[in-house]
């Protein structure tokens, strides 16, 4: 999705990380982790997109593994805000 909008080569880091006991545990969520993800694994799912002297952004979300797919935890709005 990031590289068909054109912002592909801007996406330079891991998508997220997977969530216990401390802030950044394994595995990495990213290209070339074959890892098989378990019902009960609990990750943030964290694309960032950085413009060298423009912007950056990153939307954070937190999700668990279920039987069927993966349900989000988090419940932050992702509506645009602007602030003057």
């Amino acid at each position: 999705m990031i590289t068909k909008a054109g912002y592909g080569e801007y996406f330079i880091h891991r998508l997220g990380h997977g969530i216990g006991t401390s802030t950044h545990e394994f595995p990495s969520i990213m290209e070339g982790n074959d890892m098989t993800l378990e019902p009960g694994m609990c990750f943030s799912i964290e694309p960032g997109i950085y413009i060298p002297g423009v912007a950056g952004v990153r939307i954070e979300d937190c999700v668990h593994v279920t039987e069927t797919g993966s349900e989000s935890f988090t419940h932050t709005s992702k509506e645009f805000t602007r602030i003057d």
